[in-house]
């Protein structure tokens, strides 16, 4: 996923975008425990991708922040 792409959602779907991310790295956490991973390298992936958004809502917050002041 690209920051571009982060930029062009709304806030609630960056947020959804976020639980679902947090919701696929558990999954691939629970399945590593149980089983081999197909891709551990997705595990990565994921992390950097939420580590994107997360980032992408913190300046939008600030934004609104130094704007209502």
């Amino acid at each position: 996923m690209k920051p571009k792409e982060i930029r062009e959602m709304t806030e609630a779907e960056a947020q959804a975008k976020l639980r679902d991310l947090q919701q696929e790295l558990f999954n691939l956490r629970l399945h590593q425990q149980t089983a081999r991973l197909e891709r551990p390298s997705r595990m990565r992936e994921v992390r950097h991708d939420i580590a994107r958004v997360e980032t992408i809502l913190r300046e939008r917050q600030l934004q609104t922040a130094k704007a209502s002041k």
